[in-house]
């Protein structure tokens, strides 16, 4: 991925984790393929229907194995901190419920019909059908979250207000 400037500062160091009372986000990575995998190819159209998704190519029929290809490209985003995706943990039961996808503005993750070209993240996320409930919580603890302990001065996040 190109760009003019680093997406976050050399010496920022991206969060881990973020714990809620309901949820947990960590990192995605190949570990979480048929959890992940079973999360979204149940929730298509919920999916498709939640802020930040109406009009993109995502999500799409896939196999299981380019799930885990798409997997393996997100965690190597992350080590190369040009982009970061975390997977959504129920707390209770640690059962893959959403993911959020926090990538530079502008880049193939981005809203390309987008005007808002000075924000300097792009935050996407949702959560299963089933968990429909849960998708403002997250909205909320994420946007707190990049505030908090984040470096971007302005984030696009599709409001759940």
């Amino acid at each position: 991925m190109e760009s003019a400037r680093p997406f976050v500062p050399a010496g920022f160091e991206p969060p881990l984790r973020l714990e809620t009372p309901a949820f947990v986000l960590e990192p995605l990575g190949p570990q979480h393929n048929e959890a992940d995998y079973r999360a979204w190819t149940g929730s298509l159209e919920h999916i498709r229907a939640t802020p930040g998704f109406a009009g993109r190519s995502w999500p799409h029929a896939m196999t299981l194995a380019e799930n885990l290809a798409d997997l393996e490209m997100h965690a190597r985003h992350f080590v190369e901190r040009c982009g970061f995706t975390y997977t959504v943990l129920e707390r209770s039961a640690g059962v893959v419920v959403g993911c959020v996808y926090i990538y530079p503005l502008g880049t193939a993750d981005a809203d390309r019909s987008s005007n808002r070209t000075h924000d300097d993240a792009l935050v996407r996320s949702w959560v299963t059908e089933a968990h429909a409930g849960l998708d403002r919580s997250v909205w909320v603890a994420v946007t707190e979250w990049l505030s908090r302990e984040w470096p971007f001065e302005r984030v696009a996040y599709a409001s759940r207000d």
